[in-house]
């Protein structure tokens, strides 16, 4: 269980005229679907951004010594395309090529993996991919450090796994392309048009949680998500039910734990779609100051350690017996109780 960590507040960067909100940005309120919007991450395609400055803060007040693992990040994200190998390897079927590259991923240091069909949606607007599939990798944090956040190693903690993922990403892409097949790896530094929640949840690694992050059995939200999109031939996931809204709707946890009282504790209509959303002008003033954050994720009931499976099973139980001409008597240990 997360322990109280002190907190300040007051944001150390104000701006003068506050820009654009990044809520309107993201589409907060809007029943109309639209695909999302650049808010970080300006390039020389997306030209300058509302909330530049305060990207530019968070990145030059990270402390000094935090640069070593800033530029082994930079590092990792080289070569995201490279060479096709002539000959090309044929699988018996995709399902037989599925299972070889979450092998693989695996073997790379993924802890779990997923596999979807490439959508139009799951790409900033004004961007494209060639590419028709992805496939989704999640990789664990150390959560002995993370029960600390939001402290500075924490942070730390997220740009190692964030490194740690760049490279398991770059190097998958490297090796679909030893096969004969084409594959772009998306590293953290160099992957912003490409939405890796939605690809996540279409490739049945989990579900969006109340705190705007995704939520698996095996790990909770204490995971960081990255993606390598391919035309090999792949059997896709289906997106899966553990029963995440369940719990969602009643437990309060991350709203009451958040600093800067930026979770919202209802769905909203973001885009055309109904869902759990954070508040974007609130969250990151305090994480840019707090060199990052993550005390939703880590005070999220799923993220305890083995615990998921056994939320699921019982949230599930409830469930039935709650459906019409079921039992709707709760037994003692179900949530609720």
């Amino acid at each position: 269980m997360k322990l109280p960590t002190p907190t300040k507040l007051e944001p150390t960067f104000v701006y003068g005229e506050r820009p654009l909100s990044g809520n309107r940005m993201n589409g907060l309120g809007e029943r109309k679907k639209r695909r999302a919007q650049y808010v970080f991450h300006s390039n020389a395609k997306t030209g300058p951004l509302p909330w530049d400055k305060m990207q530019m803060y968070f990145r030059y007040t990270y402390p000094f010594w935090a640069l070593p693992q800033l530029l082994r990040n930079a590092w990792a994200s080289f070569r995201p395309h490279g060479k096709l190998a002539s000959k090309r390897r044929e699988f018996v079927d995709p399902n037989e090529a599925a299972q070889h590259i979450r092998d693989k991923a695996i073997q790379l240091g993924a802890g779990i993996v997923g596999v979807c069909r490439m959508k139009k949606e799951f790409m900033v607007e004004g961007t494209s991919t060639p590419y028709r599939y992805a496939v989704s990798l999640g990789i664990p944090m150390r959560r002995d450090v993370m029960l600390k956040a939001p402290l500075v190693s924490s942070g730390m903690e997220v740009l190692h796994c964030y490194y740690k993922g760049s490279m398991l990403t770059v190097n998958l892409a490297r090796y679909i392309r030893s096969l004969g097949w084409p594959a772009q790896g998306l590293p953290v530094n160099s992957s912003s048009e490409c939405l890796h929640v939605p690809i996540a949840a279409e490739a049945g690694l989990g579900q969006l949680g109340k705190h705007g992050s995704l939520i698996c059995k095996e790990y909770g939200a204490n995971f960081r998500l990255t993606s390598v999109l391919t035309d090999l031939p792949l059997e896709v996931d289906s997106p899966i039910d553990i029963a995440v809204d369940d719990l969602c709707q009643s437990c309060k946890i991350c709203v009451n734990e958040c600093p800067p009282d930026a979770i919202f504790d209802e769905k909203q209509w973001v885009r055309g779609e109904e869902k759990w959303y954070v508040d974007f002008d609130k969250c990151v003033p305090y994480f840019s100051d707090n060199y990052g954050c993550a005390i939703c994720l880590e005070v999220c009931p799923w993220s305890e350690p083995g615990k998921g499976p056994n939320i699921t099973s019982q949230l599930m139980k409830t469930r039935e017996r709650r459906a019409p001409g079921g039992n709707r008597v709760r037994g003692r240990n179900e949530p609720g109780s």
